[in-house]
Protein backbone atom coordinates (compact mmCIF):
# COMPACT_ATOMS: atom_id res chain seq x y z
CA UNK A 1 0.00 0.00 0.00
CA UNK A 2 2.82 2.23 0.65
CA UNK A 3 4.57 1.41 -2.39
CA UNK A 4 0.83 2.65 -4.41
CA UNK A 5 1.09 6.03 -2.57
CA UNK A 6 4.63 6.77 -3.02
CA UNK A 7 4.63 5.78 -6.75
CA UNK A 8 1.55 8.11 -6.86
CA UNK A 9 3.18 10.90 -5.13
CA UNK A 10 6.48 10.58 -7.45
CA UNK A 11 4.21 10.58 -10.24
CA UNK A 12 1.91 13.32 -9.40
CA UNK A 13 4.95 15.53 -8.22
CA UNK A 14 6.55 14.73 -11.59
CA UNK A 15 3.00 15.86 -13.87
CA UNK A 16 3.01 19.25 -11.96
CA UNK A 17 6.82 19.73 -12.02
CA UNK A 18 6.18 19.63 -16.05
CA UNK A 19 3.60 22.47 -15.88
CA UNK A 20 5.24 24.96 -14.11
CA UNK A 21 7.18 25.99 -17.44
CA UNK A 22 5.50 28.52 -19.85
CA UNK A 23 4.29 27.35 -22.91
CA UNK A 24 6.45 27.11 -25.78
CA UNK A 25 6.98 30.44 -27.88
CA UNK A 26 8.06 31.66 -31.24
CA UNK A 27 9.04 35.47 -31.48
CA UNK A 28 7.56 36.42 -28.07
CA UNK A 29 4.32 34.99 -29.34
CA UNK A 30 2.86 31.68 -27.75
CA UNK A 31 2.24 28.70 -30.14
CA UNK A 32 -1.62 28.06 -30.95
CA UNK A 33 -2.94 25.21 -31.72
CA UNK A 34 -5.32 25.12 -34.37
CA UNK A 35 -8.86 23.02 -34.40
CA UNK A 36 -9.65 21.19 -37.24
CA UNK A 37 -11.84 22.74 -39.29
CA UNK A 38 -15.23 20.25 -38.94
CA UNK A 39 -15.04 20.59 -34.91
CA UNK A 40 -14.54 23.81 -34.62
CA UNK A 41 -17.79 25.78 -32.67
CA UNK A 42 -20.08 27.98 -34.53
CA UNK A 43 -18.66 27.30 -38.07
CA UNK A 44 -21.25 26.83 -40.80
CA UNK A 45 -21.36 23.37 -42.18
CA UNK A 46 -21.90 23.71 -45.56
CA UNK A 47 -20.59 21.76 -48.10
CA UNK A 48 -18.47 23.05 -51.54
CA UNK A 49 -17.86 27.16 -51.37
CA UNK A 50 -19.49 29.71 -50.57
CA UNK A 51 -21.55 31.71 -54.03
CA UNK A 52 -19.77 34.16 -55.07
CA UNK A 53 -21.51 38.26 -54.08
CA UNK A 54 -22.93 38.49 -57.12
CA UNK A 55 -24.73 35.35 -57.42
CA UNK A 56 -26.33 35.82 -53.67
CA UNK A 57 -27.16 39.54 -54.77
CA UNK A 58 -29.28 37.99 -57.67
CA UNK A 59 -30.55 35.70 -55.41
CA UNK A 60 -32.21 38.28 -53.07
CA UNK A 61 -34.08 39.36 -56.58
CA UNK A 62 -36.77 36.50 -55.88
CA UNK A 63 -38.17 37.99 -52.86
CA UNK A 64 -40.94 40.84 -53.50
CA UNK A 65 -39.61 44.16 -55.56
CA UNK A 66 -39.53 47.41 -52.81
CA UNK A 67 -40.12 45.53 -49.41
CA UNK A 68 -38.13 45.68 -46.34
CA UNK A 69 -37.61 41.41 -46.70
CA UNK A 70 -35.71 42.33 -49.90
CA UNK A 71 -33.49 45.07 -48.72
CA UNK A 72 -32.43 42.70 -45.83
CA UNK A 73 -31.59 40.24 -48.34
CA UNK A 74 -29.30 42.72 -49.90
CA UNK A 75 -28.18 44.09 -46.39
CA UNK A 76 -27.54 40.56 -45.20
CA UNK A 77 -24.97 40.07 -48.35
CA UNK A 78 -23.44 43.64 -47.91
CA UNK A 79 -24.12 44.70 -44.50
CA UNK A 80 -24.58 48.40 -44.29
CA UNK A 81 -22.39 51.70 -43.11
CA UNK A 82 -24.62 54.63 -43.54
CA UNK A 83 -22.65 57.51 -44.33
CA UNK A 84 -24.43 60.66 -44.41
CA UNK A 85 -21.96 62.50 -46.51
CA UNK A 86 -22.09 59.67 -49.26
CA UNK A 87 -21.17 60.37 -53.06
CA UNK A 88 -23.26 58.97 -55.84
CA UNK A 89 -22.70 55.27 -55.72
CA UNK A 90 -20.62 54.01 -58.98
CA UNK A 91 -20.65 50.01 -57.52
CA UNK A 92 -22.89 47.48 -55.92
CA UNK A 93 -20.52 48.32 -52.84
CA UNK A 94 -20.80 51.64 -52.62
CA UNK A 95 -24.62 50.91 -52.05
CA UNK A 96 -23.87 50.59 -48.42
CA UNK A 97 -22.88 53.66 -47.73
CA UNK A 98 -26.36 55.06 -48.69
CA UNK A 99 -28.62 56.28 -45.39
CA UNK A 100 -31.80 55.93 -46.77
CA UNK A 101 -32.93 53.08 -47.05
CA UNK A 102 -36.19 53.21 -50.31
CA UNK A 103 -32.78 55.35 -51.73
CA UNK A 104 -30.41 51.95 -50.77
CA UNK A 105 -32.78 49.53 -51.98
CA UNK A 106 -33.26 51.20 -55.64
CA UNK A 107 -29.47 51.26 -55.58
CA UNK A 108 -29.37 48.11 -55.00
CA UNK A 109 -31.88 47.22 -57.37
CA UNK A 110 -30.57 48.99 -60.55
CA UNK A 111 -26.62 47.30 -59.74
CA UNK A 112 -28.42 43.85 -58.85
CA UNK A 113 -30.84 44.18 -62.70
CA UNK A 114 -27.56 44.64 -64.51
CA UNK A 115 -25.57 42.39 -63.40
CA UNK A 116 -25.74 39.34 -66.44
CA UNK A 117 -27.03 35.89 -64.74
CA UNK A 118 -23.69 33.57 -64.15
CA UNK A 119 -23.57 29.91 -65.33
CA UNK A 120 -24.57 27.82 -62.41
CA UNK A 121 -21.92 25.23 -61.45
Amino acid sequence: MRMVLALIAVLYSASAFAQDKPPPTVGDKPLVQVKPKSSRAGAPEKPGKQQPVAVRLQACLDIDDQTKERLNCYDAVVPPKPNPKAPAAKGVMDCKFTTEEDERLNCYNGFVESIPKLPKS
